[in-house]
């Protein structure tokens, strides 16, 4: 059983759970992530850890409430206990090069902070470009700008900041004159694809974070197996990060859609389960 010490909501759709895992906490390094299993018949399911602290031995992880185990897992409450959180596992993220741009979609952010942390105290210059649907649902926004040079905000509907999508804000900065040796970009599967066409045309070195397709993470159920190069990779142990210009995104992101309905029914059900308790 792991403890919870905290839970933040960070907007309607997205929260930060903190756990005490003092051994994980040593151990792990930025771009690597934890499965967690909320009871004991629940699924196993990966997650980024968000941030970490050696010293109060804790680990955290931002999650989106898609599925009947993330809404579960959103019930809960400080001094509470889910079943086990195992980790670190997954390679961490390779922080060469000096001049870099992380960009990022969504739920990515929280997975690319710690990036952009790691950059900023290894005396990188950093800058950002981070993207959300609308006002409502961005976060983030004050920690990512207090670490990078340069950080630009986009939101869909334009309710916020730039209208636009991230690859506009990405361009915006490289018209400006910005040589980046690398983008690391992080989020949803199509705006990934995207980042990399564009910054394949520039001949950026890009690396794409494809956690979003992991699903057992030990690289035993197959689901996050893809096309990398040619050859067939898995995001959880040989990855999560790829060379996003040798991805093939197409395959990934039907992939990615197999348990989407399954994931719905399970989140309804469990809203269902919460909803019966308190009536």
């Amino acid at each position: 059983m792991v403890k919870i010490v905290d839970m933040q909501p960070l907007n309607p759709t997205l929260t930060k759970i903190t756990f005490e895992a003092p051994h994980i906490a040593k151990k792990v390094k930025a771009g690597q992530f934890g499965i967690i299993r909320v009871d004991e018949d629940g699924e196993r399911f990966p997650l980024t850890i968000e941030d970490w602290d050696p010293e109060k031995g804790t680990i955290s992880f931002v999650f989106q409430i898609v599925g009947g185990s993330t809404t579960r897992m959103n019930h809960k409450k400080p001094g509470e206990y889910v079943a086990d959180v195992v980790g670190p596992l997954g390679n961490p993220t390779d922080l060469d090069g000096e001049h870099i741009c992380v960009v990022a979609g969504g739920s990515g952010c929280a997975i690319g902070f710690p990036v952009i942390r790691e950059l900023n105290k290894l005396g990188k210059k950093v800058d950002a470009v981070i993207g959300f649907r609308n006002k409502d649902l961005v976060v983030l926004e004050d920690e990512i700008r207090a670490l990078t040079g340069k950080c630009v905000v986009m939101t869909d509907d334009g309710s916020y900041a730039t209208k636009g999508l991230v690859t506009e804000g990405l361009q915006s900065l490289i018209d400006a004159g910005e040589k980046y040796d690398k983008v690391i970009t992080l989020g949803p599967l199509p705006m990934m694809k995207f980042v990399c066409q564009l910054t394949k045309k520039y001949n950026i070195h890009t690396l794409a974070s494809m956690n979003p397709i992991m699903v057992d993470g030990t690289g035993m159920c197959g689901g996050c197996r893809l096309t990398v190069g040619g050859e067939t990779k898995f995001a959880c142990v040989d990855g999560p990060e790829f060379d996003g210009h040798l991805i093939d995104f197409d395959e990934a992101m039907c992939r990615s859609t197999m348990y989407q309905d399954f994931e719905l029914h399970e989140r309804d059900e469990a809203c269902n389960l919460f909803n019966k308790e308190v009536q």
